[in-house]
């Protein structure tokens, strides 16, 4: 049994430097996404044009009804590299906040079987006005629940069944790569900040292998719901430079390339 145990250990650590000593692309120590949620107009207008400009891809998660109008802009940005993925049909979250009580609509009101079908609606509207296939969900404010007290249930097992992650939002740590769900990717809000701020932000939650994921909604003039174009413009051309140590890549992108080392580390191992 000590014999046993002692060869766990080793294995362990011999996996874990294994996995320590990997690099992401480019020589990068550090991963970073930026996403972006709701498809709203102003990321057709002002953040597409802007991440094209730079030769950057982002991560933009679509509800269909905001895309009315837009389906061209967001075929071609799916054409051109930029992840499309699925941010829902309904946009539920808790029903706390005022402009669901209006509508007399929450998740503390619904069932996994509503959240389920809702998504795949969203999936097949997605598909039919992109040609794109989402392979990832961001959490509608980041929130993962049903129902109330001791009925709640957590609909993660679902995003989990139909995609390859799942992102959240507003968090307060990075992924580590080691240990990270892939059906709950952790995010930090970049809203209302200002480029220090952000670049603030980013160093405090650097770690080895540390891998950053932005989200913001509105691209414009900073605010709440807002990432200032300017500070958005100087974040994308510091995280560019390589001597900052960034692979700069869509949430999808990093995820495969995390999954893809990991599966190879496990094989070589075994």
């Amino acid at each position: 049994m000590k014999i046993q145990t002692a060869l766990c250990f080793i294995i362990s650590i011999c996996s874990f430097q294994a996995l320590s000593a990997w690099q992401y692309p480019n020589n990068a120590r550090f991963a970073i996404s930026l996403s972006f949620d709701d498809a709203r107009r102003s990321q057709v207008d002002v953040g597409l044009p802007l991440l094209d400009k730079h030769k950057v891809k982002g991560s933009f998660y679509i509800m269909p009804e905001q895309m009315i109008g837009y389906e061209k802009a967001w075929k071609n940005a799916g054409k051109n590299g930029h992840e499309i993925a699925n941010h829902s049909q309904s946009h539920l979250c808790t029903g706390n906040f005022r402009w669901l009580r209006k509508q007399d609509k929450g998740l503390e009101q619904v069932d996994l079987n509503f959240i389920a079908q809702d998504i795949k609606a969203a999936q097949q509207d997605i598909i039919n006005l992109t040609k794109q296939q989402p392979t990832g969900f961001a959490y509608p404010c980041g929130q993962t629940f049903v129902g109330r007290g001791k009925a709640v249930k957590s609909y993660v097992p679902i995003v989990a069944k139909l995609f390859d992650y799942g992102r959240t939002w507003n968090d307060e740590t990075a992924n580590d790569p080691y240990y990270y769900d892939p059906a709950q990717i952790r995010a930090f809000n970049m809203d209302g900040k200002t480029f220090n701020e952000l670049i603030a932000l980013i160093e405090q939650a650097k770690f080895d292998n540390a891998w950053i994921v932005l989200a913001g909604h509105e691209v414009g003039e900073k605010g709440l719901y807002s990432i200032d174009v300017r500070a958005l413009e100087q974040l994308i051309l510091y995280l560019k430079d390589p001597s900052n140590g960034f692979w700069l890549a869509t949430v999808a992108d990093v995820n495969r390339y995390i999954q893809e080392r990991l599966k190879q580390s496990h094989s070589n191992n075994h």
